[in-house]
């Protein structure tokens, strides 16, 4: 069994669409914790909506390339579109910032809501 922290965030309409994000999560996976979630400027691209941003601690049999998968299409459902601005807004952005207690996204960090967020829901692990 894999034990994952994956970080949720929206801001189109980011209500609606981390509840749903958390719903799904549910149905592939077991959830056991869940962060605090608040609300962030955005980066890099700052002409846009403040992000709701927060992370889910969960289980799984899956391995790293298969949860992306199922990530990416939980993303694809809940209307993500990609294009040339990667930074810009979005319905749902899914990440797998944390595997097996080791950090696997560089984001974590640069960014302290992050590790703030790690240590709600994992507070012995080291960052």
């Amino acid at each position: 069994m894999n034990e994952y922290i994956i970080s949720l965030g929206s801001n189109i309409n980011p209500e609606y669409h981390t509840a749903k994000a958390k719903a799904e999560l549910h149905k592939i996976a077991e959830v056991i914790k869940e962060s605090v979630f608040i609300y962030t400027k955005p980066l890099l691209f700052a002409d846009q909506p403040d992000f709701l941003n927060g992370v889910i601690l969960i289980r799984s049999e899956m391995d790293i390339p298969s949860l992306k998968d199922h990530l990416m299409m939980i993303e694809t459902k809940l209307g993500r579109v990609r294009n040339f601005e990667k930074n810009g807004p979005r319905t749902i952005d899914l990440d797998i910032i944390v595997c097996n207690n080791k950090v696997v996204d560089n984001d974590v960090y640069e960014r302290d809501f992050l590790q703030k967020a790690i240590k709600e829901v994992k507070p012995e692990l080291e960052i």
